[in-house]
């Protein structure tokens, strides 16, 4: 009798992660990146800094310098081209036996390069928005920078079809670019449809950094013009990154609650866990976010991961065609859009939704199903692996080194 052949143990695909910092407040898109990956991938997290790790704990995670100090995120995308990250890189991905280095957000894409090509390992990079057109305006270096990544690296991942074709145009082969859609925890987000009681105050929730591109002070002129026949309560969650784009924003929110007489209807909670994020949101019944492309090129990119968690747990949502928002929000189905940067068009909107609340059941569950089909972070972490394979299958075709 033969000795059956019993196939050797598959070694899982170990992805090396770089990021400036492990994590900010704002990025648990990341966080369920890393956590929703199937077993077949074993991810390393490679950062500068870290913080927030009881919000966000990672198995693996390699720190470059360990600092108690906060690391200011806008400030830190800035200062990307720090050069401890070119030798580091290639010491941790032998360490870790990584055979993919995937670098989040286009610019640390660009400074790992050199390092990825030493160590020879495949480069996926994903794009997310600052650096899509704000960078490139600020700096036009960073085009060139770009060119070079586009030239080398393998892929280029981006939220929706529109932040693709802006990529493109930035002189990425369309051939190197997968939409991939960012997930959010579906199972963990319970679905409590809401919706106001005839008479009672209509509460709206906005949430994020304060920065122009959130078209904060847009949606409170636009609430400013629907208070008299709608009573509102309003709570924003979110302050100003510790820069100067940051503090003149906050000024403008500050300003358009004074001028739309809307100070003693709202709460201003500042940065909160995410946690308390969704706990406010169950006090809510809309949430308002009317993105808009910033004076200064900065946009979404693709659209808010805060837009798919507060319509996976069934609030009603009034956003604008910013970028990749209709990908999210289908106008008329599962929420409302106007025009970005059109007051009149906002207020329209949320006059029309509070005006026809027979309509939110339908809405509410057409928005969870949307969630469920094209964003559930197990589902996306799956068809990130599949990816993953795509590059490793390909390399091998081309050149046998992966």
């Amino acid at each position: 009798m033969s000795t059956p052949i019993v196939p050797p143990p598959t070694r899982r695909l170990a992805v090396l992660h770089a990021v400036p910092h492990w994590l900010p407040q704002t990025a648990t898109w990341l966080h369920n990146q890393v956590r929703f990956l199937p077993d077949s991938v074993e991810s390393h997290v490679f950062c500068e800094t870290a913080g927030n790790l009881d919000q966000f704990p990672v198995e693996n995670l390699h720190v470059l310098r360990r600092s108690p100090a906060r690391f200011f995120w806008d400030r830190g995308l800035r200062r990307l081209g720090v050069r401890p990250f070119l030798g580091a890189v290639g010491e941790v991905a032998r360490r870790t036996g990584a055979r993919i280095l995937h670098s989040h957000f286009g610019n640390v894409g660009a400074v790992n390069v050199t390092p990825a090509r030493n160590a020879g390992l495949a480069h996926a990079v994903t794009f997310y928005g600052l650096d899509v057109t704000f960078l490139p305006r600020e700096n036009p270096r960073w085009l060139d920078r770009y060119c070079r990544l586009f030239a080398t690296c393998d892929r280029v991942f981006c939220e929706g079809p529109h932040m693709g074709r802006t990529i493109e145009a930035l002189g990425c082969p369309g051939e190197k670019i997968r939409v991939h859609h960012l997930g959010v925890a579906v199972d963990e987000i319970p679905f409590r449809p809401r919706r106001p009681d005839p008479g009672s105050p209509v509460r709206v929730l906005l949430a994020g950094s304060f920065r122009e591109k959130k078209g904060f002070p847009i949606a409170l002129t636009a609430l400013g013009r629907i208070r008299e026949r709608f009573p509102l309560e309003i709570t924003i969650i979110g302050d100003a990154p510790a820069d100067e784009r940051g503090v003149r924003e906050k000024a403008r929110i500050l300003e358009a609650l004074r001028a739309n007489d809307l100070e003693g209807q709202t709460r201003l909670l500042g940065y909160q866990p995410h946690r308390t994020i969704f706990e406010e949101a169950e006090r809510h019944h809309v949430f308002l976010s009317p993105s808009i492309h910033a004076t200064d090129g900065d946009t979404e990119g693709g659209a808010p991961v805060s837009i798919i968690e507060m319509a996976a747990s069934g609030m009603a949502i009034v956003s604008t065609t910013h970028c990749d928002i209709p990908e999210v929000v289908l106008d008329g189905k599962t929420g409302l859009l106007a025009p970005e940067g059109d007051v009149d068009g906002l207020a329209a909107r949320l006059e029309h939704l509070l005006g026809h609340s027979e309509t939110w059941p339908e809405m509410l569950r057409a928005g969870r199903d949307h969630v469920e089909r094209e964003f559930d972070a197990r589902r996306q972490g799956a068809q990130l692996a599949g990816l993953y394979e795509e590059i490793i299958r390909d390399r091998s075709a081309g050149s046998g080194r992966a």
